[in-house]
């Protein structure tokens, strides 16, 4: 699941579909069906990066009852083995979705973090606080000055702590890669015609809004200097 939504951008955020889809596509190499989970807003572009053949489920942006129904049967039907967050926003421990800057998002946000407390298999992938996975770290987030007074309360399994959460995405794809001898990344032009083609849909940039080439701030070169460091490192240890 993906898929932040930006006040300011009226749009969800380039940072999370382009690394959800490198993890999807990592996964289906290695034989495994992939379905992502998103809401309204960040359907159409899974959908369009993902292509026709996956599954792309809408998540109702509803009550907490009806969120609750919706996603026990979503897990019976799915039987999923493994539930991966990036870039998804968690509510604080007073149900209210927030983003970076502490206002409320709950009316754009549909209650996707409510299968997380239902299932045993969990990864999260977050850079601010706010996310999936980060209620690991409740009570260590408001300590530091530019994190969150009111972080997010829904924790998981493995929690994945980066600066640009696309980034954490590629490095569980690197492990992946290392653990299968099998060089999973997507390449750097690959990346950077996802994040072309999400900003041509009107998805923004987290930092200003905007629907222009970049991740979190970074403009889309500097944006995939870690992704080049991982090639180099995998191709170090001869993984290809």
């Amino acid at each position: 699941t993906t898929g932040f939504y930006i006040l300011y951008g009226d749009a969800v955020e380039t940072d999370g579909p382009p690394g959800a889809l490198a993890i999807g596509n990592a996964l289906k190499h290695l034989g495994r069906r992939v379905v992502y989970v998103t809401d309204t807003y960040c359907k159409p572009v899974m959908e369009s990066l993902s292509g026709p053949e996956t599954q792309v489920v809408d998540f109702p942006i509803t009550g907490s009852s009806e969120s609750e129904t919706y996603a026990n049967n979503l897990l019976k039907q799915l039987d999923p083995a493994l539930l991966i967050s990036i870039e998804r926003c968690s509510p604080s421990r007073d149900g209210i979705y927030r983003n970076m800057k502490s206002v409320d998002v709950s009316e754009y946000t549909a209650k996707i973090d409510v299968l997380f407390r239902l299932h045993d298999h969990t990864i999260g992938i977050g850079d601010g606080g706010n996310e999936i996975g980060m209620g690991l770290l409740e009570n260590e987030i408001p300590t530091f000055p530019k994190l969150p007074n009111d972080p997010a309360a829904t924790p998981c399994k493995h929690l994945v702590i980066t600066s640009v959460s696309n980034w954490g995405g590629w490095g569980l794809v690197a492990a992946l890669s290392r653990l299968t001898g099998k060089n999973l990344l997507p390449s750097v032009e690959e990346e950077a015609e996802w994040v072309r083609k999400c900003v041509a849909m009107g998805v923004v940039d987290g930092f200003t809004g905007e629907a222009k080439e970049y991740v979190d701030g970074f403009p889309l070169k500097e944006y995939g200097q870690p992704l080049v460091q991982l090639h180099q490192l995998l191709s170090e240890e001869g993984i290809s």
